[in-house]
């Protein structure tokens, strides 16, 4: 704990707030404050001091990226909890977990805090504070990928949610399940939990922010089911209300609009999303990366595709979404540029086409035995010559299933004759 925290305590006034506030540097500024709540007074205008001494405490702990002390400063504030109304005990506690989820590297340390909040909680018995902070405990899981234990947290607190009937809460926790399920590529789950989320959304006024939250989860949901002009409308709608608030989400939300026109073959309206007036301003490695793959399928050039891959690996290879449908995209690319090419051959050695293709002979060997046994084309592969035969395609004619169809008919023509005879001998 700091030593400040070790100094004689400041009577709890504006005078003590505003000498904070012209200390000469941050670390005199928060020496000040740690004094100032630790004034043992009790009566309202100290405690309403007070708690501007926290709000201000913990913005400039921030600012200097001092997240132990804010861990501590939680426990610290523990018995100056039970002085003041609860709603203002959950507002703070919030606050200072949200403080430290700005500094970057922190992580674990937001895990073990909340951790830390909800056994403080249970003990205290302050139900609404504690369902607000394992939501939080739940979706820090979701991030760092610690599934099991996250879809655990959420189950037990869904069911104690909907008995409150709290609806917003219900909304978050309904969301943060869908995104789970998505994770755990359960897609029938996922959507159940969307369509929870939709429900409780109905009956109560939801902040443009989560409204938002829900449009951009129903179309990642819609993209994967490959219903990409509906998921276009999601993302556009998400878009809007990221964008009127300056949220740092309008960026993938754009991004994935991008990506949805270049996955129904209109990559060429990718150039006039971007140059519209509420684009401009997210021109960046984000945009440029989806601007590069717009080019290269619309060349149909699997070279510039796979040197937008490269160049821009962060935003493409490590988004999970983008990445799982730009996969798609290079294999159907891909396929598409094989088969033109052996198109004209009935016999070819696979490092010619490789060759042309400008791909390892390996990876085209491979994707040309997957489309035989796809049926994409009929052939084989002759690996001893290295080489690729196509067969040619046997036409049939079309009298043969006519003939087969007429049979057929002439046989029930004959079963039915047969019928009515044996009923006229009967």
């Amino acid at each position: 704990m700091s030593s400040a925290m070790e100094s004689s305590y400041l009577p709890a006034t504006t005078e003590s707030i505003e000498k904070a506030q012209e200390a000469k540097d941050a670390s005199e500024s928060i020496s000040i404050l740690y004094r100032v709540i630790q004034d043992p007074s009790s009566s309202a205008d100290a405690l309403r001091t007070k708690e501007l001494a926290i709000t201000n405490l913990t913005n400039s702990l921030t600012k200097e990226n001092r997240a132990e002390d804010l861990r501590n400063l939680l426990t610290q504030l523990r018995p100056f909890f039970s002085l003041i109304p609860k709603a203002k005990t959950a507002k703070i506690v919030r606050g200072i977990i949200d403080a430290v989820a700005k500094i970057p590297g922190t992580s674990d340390l937001q895990i073990s805090l909340c951790k830390e909040m909800v056994e403080w909680t249970r003990a205290e018995k302050r139900t609404f504070l504690r369902q607000r902070v394992e939501a939080r405990l739940a979706a820090l899981l979701l991030e760092n990928q610690e599934y099991t234990e996250a879809l655990t947290l959420l189950t037990g607190l869904i069911k104690e949610v909907r008995r409150l009937d709290d609806k917003l809460l219900l909304v978050d926790i309904d969301l943060l399940e869908s995104k789970l399920h998505f994770s755990l590529r359960n897609l029938p789950k996922a959507k159940a939990s969307l369509t929870a989320a939709r429900t409780a959304a109905n009956a109560i006024y939801v902040p443009p922010a989560q409204q938002g939250t829900i449009d951009l989860q129903s179309g990642i949901l819609h993209a994967e089911e490959k219903d990409y002009k509906t998921a276009y409308s999601y993302f556009f709608e998400a878009f809007e209300a990221f964008n009127a608030l300056d949220d740092p989400r309008a960026i993938f939300s754009l991004k994935y609009m991008l990506l949805c026109k270049i996955m129904v073959n209109q990559a060429d309206n990718v150039a006039g999303i971007i140059s519209s007036k509420a684009s401009l301003k997210y021109v960046g490695p984000d945009v440029d990366a989806m601007k590069a793959v717009a080019d290269a399928y619309s060349k149909r050039s699997l070279k510039y595709f796979e040197t937008a891959l490269r160049d821009f690996k962060a935003q493409l290879e490590e988004d999970p979404i983008v990445h799982r449908h730009l996969s798609s995209l290079y294999d159907t690319l891909l396929e598409q540029n094989l088969c033109r090419l052996i198109e004209p051959y009935s016999r070819v050695e696979i490092e010619h086409v490789a060759q042309m293709i400008e791909l390892p002979v390996d990876h085209v060997e491979k994707k040309l035995s997957q489309m035989i046994l796809d049926k994409k084309f009929a052939g084989t592969l002759d690996q001893g010559a290295g080489c690729l035969i196509i067969f040619e395609e046997q036409k049939t004619e079309a009298i043969f299933p006519a003939t087969l169809e007429t049979i057929s008919n002439v046989g029930k023509v004959v079963d039915s004759l047969y019928m009515r005879s044996a009923k006229i001998m009967a």
